[in-house]
């Protein structure tokens, strides 16, 4: 069961020291009580002897993988934890690899703090009479906070955005097809800006993964998928 915001408590799975720190500070805004381990070993002693309520495990331990830390963890405490994936990799490959191992999301790091915490939100299903300003699509939270609160800012951007976004959609996959490699990374950099601007979160993973491999079959579909989806609301 999961416990009271006030309540939460974490398992974070992190060994660069700056990287846990940033991410322990930011999680522990929600509020959130969060314990920190550096390796897998350390993490699977502290899973032992108490409840937690996500874990956030990074997908490269010195001594396990993350995919690894979270099947042990699965098979010695059940599935009914929610667990998250971090990772500064942009391999569409290994980004999928990790959902399929289990992961409820994978988060590509460096991230800004407010992106986490919405991510962790969306983990937990906190405030979920809120659920669609912090959906695994928008994040409404970071966009709003980025234009002061201005909701009809932010409303005029997005209708900006989606008016733009199939012209560009296309002219990315066109120049994918023509493999005019240099096109479709110029388009990929406007867009990945524009998707930050507008809180357009699940997009924006996708167009990283692309931007990082425009050779990748695997990382097209995933950035058609998510395209199209905001293309079709």
């Amino acid at each position: 069961m999961l416990s009271n915001a006030m309540n939460l408590r974490l398992l974070l799975v992190e060994d660069d020291p700056v990287t846990q720190a940033f991410l322990s500070e930011a999680a522990r805004a929600l509020p959130a009580e969060v314990i920190s381990a550096s390796t897998a070993e350390e993490a699977r002693q502290l899973a032992s002897g108490q409840h937690f309520d996500a874990w956030l495990i990074d997908a490269h331990l010195p001594d396990a993988t993350g995919a690894t830390l979270l099947a042990q963890l699965r098979q010695s405490h059940g599935q009914t934890t929610p667990a998250l994936a971090h990772t500064a990799s942009q391999a569409p490959q290994q980004l999928t690899a990790l959902e399929a191992a289990g992961f409820a999301a994978v988060i590509i790091k460096p991230l800004p703090a407010d992106s986490w915490r919405n991510a962790l939100r969306q983990l937990l299903n906190l405030h979920p009479e809120n659920k669609a300003a912090t959906s695994g699509d928008w994040d409404d939270v970071g966009a709003l906070r980025a234009l002061n609160g201005n909701r009809e800012a932010l409303e005029t951007l997005r209708a900006l955005f989606s008016r733009e976004l199939p012209q560009q959609y296309q002219k990315i996959i066109a120049a994918l097809d023509a493999a005019d490699t240099d096109t479709a990374l110029g388009e990929l950099h406007r867009m990945k800006a524009s998707c930050a601007f507008v809180g357009a979160t699940a997009l924006l993973q996708a167009v990283i993964a692309l931007h990082a491999q425009p050779e990748s079959a695997e990382a097209r579909t995933h950035f058609i998928d998510k395209a199209e989806k905001i293309l079709a609301a």
